[in-house]
């Protein structure tokens, strides 16, 4: 049952990863359910989410080639401020976490729920001159390592924060901003799996089946993604996170 259960919530994460985003918010819990312990469940978590950036980064290879300029200054920051978030994990105990996890959540969905405003919000900010392209390059690079470092720690929300700050960066075209997007979250992902794995802090069994589960429900929501409402998905996902945040907050607080 608990096999069944984790292949399931792995479905159901691929397939709200595809349609929406979120997917974390679905497969983090049940890893915990399945009694993994809460710092390996996470560290699993990013372990099963990986090939579903590393394919989306492929699928936009062509707009992340356009901004190579880019990539050299971005992939070093995703790769050495991944690893610090990863290594802050891996130095948390799991009665630390499990105080922690309720305002990552909490913050995570927050992030989901307002992505689509603060990403306009900070573009607006930007300007059509490209007003973000005067903040300082160092400026910059620290708002993404320390972007990096959250991604690292705790997958959930990763998209949303890196949307924000290639808007500030002065990128206007979504389709160059979901790819950077994308590469900068594989890079992260991979660093933080190197390392997860180096330590120990992978449940492989676990988390391979629901590694499966993903890639399953990511590749058959991308075949019927037009026919089922975005708005409806995130409404579901974003109550779904609010009642699992108060569920952990009772959990590490109050029972």
């Amino acid at each position: 049952m608990t096999e069944l259960m984790l292949l399931v919530a792995g479905l159901i994460a691929g397939t709200i990863n595809t349609l929406a985003g979120g997917g974390s918010f679905v497969l983090f819990p049940a890893l915990i359910l399945a009694g993994v312990p809460p710092v390996i469940a996470n560290a699993s978590n990013t372990y099963a989410s990986f090939p579903g950036y590393a394919s989306g980064a492929v699928g936009f290879w062509r707009e992340i080639a356009a901004n190579r300029d880019k990539l050299i200054p971005y992939s070093i920051a995703s790769l050495v401020f991944g690893y610090a978030g990863a290594e802050l994990l891996l130095h948390v105990s799991n009665e630390t976490f499990v105080l922690v996890v309720p305002w990552l959540l909490l913050f995570a969905v927050v992030l989901f729920a307002f992505g689509g405003r603060i990403n306009t919000f900070v573009r607006a900010k930007a300007g059509d001159g490209g007003r973000g392209r005067h903040v300082g390059a160092a400026l910059l690079l620290v708002l993404l390592a320390a972007i990096c470092v959250y991604g690292g720690f705790f997958n959930a929300g990763l998209g949303v924060l890196l949307l924000a700050f290639l808007a500030l960066a002065g990128f206007a075209d979504i389709h160059a901003m979901n790819g950077l997007k994308l590469w900068i979250s594989t890079l992260v992902a991979l660093v933080c799996v190197i390392r997860f794995a180096f330590s120990g802090a992978i449940d492989w069994y676990h988390g391979s089946i629901a590694l499966v589960g993903v890639t399953i429900g990511g590749y058959l929501a991308a075949r019927v993604a037009k026919r089922i409402p975005q708005r409806l998905i995130r409404g579901l996902v974003i109550v779904y996170g609010l009642a699992l945040t108060c569920w952990f907050f009772w959990s590490a607080y109050f029972s």
